[in-house]
């Protein structure tokens, strides 16, 4: 019979597990929202480790108009998309081509069921190229991908001359798919999309891009947009001014969007193939009515006033990162996007500091090794258009002192 002993924790993962099972601003239960301030336990704080984006989550028109759906549909179809769909699919569907210019698009429930769906059947018995810093998920189905056949190399992040050479060496048979982020999920940095795009298109090989920070965040741009995040929120690829000539967009309407919902966008004969290979499409459970309606309201708002939103959001993103410039504190981020990735100067010191904030009344995301590098231990910070003036101040003020107590990490002279 098994015992405790076979489940004993990894050492690589010691600290991230004593986090855990120890620190207040990890695992933690919330008992009460209240906008932008969450409850735990009697502790109230201000919650900067959401991924609301657009802070559609607390929108009342939103929560609103999700009854009539529910009235309609149901609380749930309990069909694998395989054997049925309600409409409400194609309709995000056709809403998603119309606001990304793609051929076409396909809804699963999450970014994790694509990429372990999607990635195998676009590698095949060929190659997957991933980015080093691509986000763990990615890293998962690449392991699903080599199993059933797929050489897997990673090349050095940002690093189109390393693909390069990968892809020029004989152990890279085709098909050949170039897998990685968008906007970072650490860094809040994109790549450089346009130089990845030609490397795919020169090399016959397919650019995975996993856009789920960008999506809903950032978008094309004229040269008279509201903000620096560009227009309509349609991602990375069309903040680039780049086509979906052989590239393959996937994100996820769980961020910027507040629903359980993701999508591929691909050309319509590559779906149909998904159709049939993925397991997700043709045996998983489906998203819940609620999701579905949430990520249709949520593209009418968008229509509506998302630039407004993201104008917001960059005011904020600003104050925060002019503030980190003022006190002379380094960060990762040198997008202005709102994901600001911030390394202590002692990567021993996080469970103090991060026990600092939370008394203090702020909540962050916590970023131990191996999560990210030792040298960038420390947290993430992420914000969102309904994080008020006040709660952005405060934060500013909790910083200096987590700054003066423990010290953050400084740029490199």
């Amino acid at each position: 019979m098994p015992t405790s002993s076979d489940y004993a924790v990894p050492g690589q993962v010691a600290e991230v597990a004593r986090l855990i099972a120890e620190h207040p601003m990890a695992d933690a239960v919330v008992d009460q929202v209240d906008g932008r301030m969450i409850r735990v336990g009697s502790q109230w704080l201000a919650d900067f480790a959401s991924c609301n984006y657009l802070g559609l989550d607390l929108d009342p028109e939103i929560l609103a108009g999700v009854p009539d759906f529910l009235a309609r549909w149901g609380t749930h179809p309990s069909w694998a998309r395989g054997i049925a769909s309600p409409a409400l699919y194609e309709r995000v569907e056709a809403e998603l081509v119309e606001l990304l210019g793609v051929e076409d698009a396909l809804c699963l429930p999450t970014l994790t069921h694509i990429h372990n769906g999607v990635l195998p059947a676009l590698a095949g018995q060929g190659t997957l190229l991933v980015d080093a810093r691509a986000h763990q998920t990615i890293h998962d189905a690449a392991v699903i991908a080599q199993a059933r056949g797929a050489t897997v190399h990673r090349f050095r992040s940002g690093d189109a001359r390393h693909a390069e050479r990968l892809l020029r060496g004989p152990a890279a048979p085709p098909p050949r798919v170039i897998c990685m982020d968008g906007v970072n999920s650490m860094t809040g940095n994109p790549p450089d999309l346009p130089v990845f795009a030609a490397l795919a298109r020169e090399h016959d090989a397919w650019l995975y891009v996993d856009d789920a920070h960008g999506f809903g965040v950032i978008g094309e741009r004229s040269g008279y947009d509201p903000s620096p995040y560009g227009r309509r929120g349609n991602a990375v690829v069309r903040f680039f001014g780049e086509s979906y000539d052989q590239v393959v967009l996937s994100a996820g309407f769980s961020k910027a969007y507040s629903s359980l919902l993701a999508f591929v966008a691909l050309p319509t004969a590559l779906k149909q193939y998904l159709k049939v290979i993925v397991p997700s499409y043709v045996y998983g459970g489906p998203v819940p009515v609620a999701s579905l309606a949430t990520a249709l309201l949520g593209l009418e708002a968008n229509r509506r006033r998302g630039d407004e939103l993201r104008a917001q959001l960059y005011h904020r993103t600003r104050l925060l990162l002019d503030h980190l410039d003022k006190l002379g504190v380094a960060t990762s981020n040198v997008s202005g996007f709102p994901l600001v990735e911030l390394a202590l100067a002692n990567a021993g010191d996080l469970d103090a500091a991060g026990r600092h904030l939370f008394d203090r009344g702020v909540y962050v995301t916590l970023a131990p090794y191996p999560v990210v590098p030792r040298k960038e231990a420390g947290f993430r910070i992420q914000l969102t258009a309904a994080n008020t003036t006040e709660q952005v101040e405060h934060l500013l003020a909790v910083l200096e002192e987590v700054d003066d107590r423990f010290g953050f990490r400084r740029p490199h002279p």
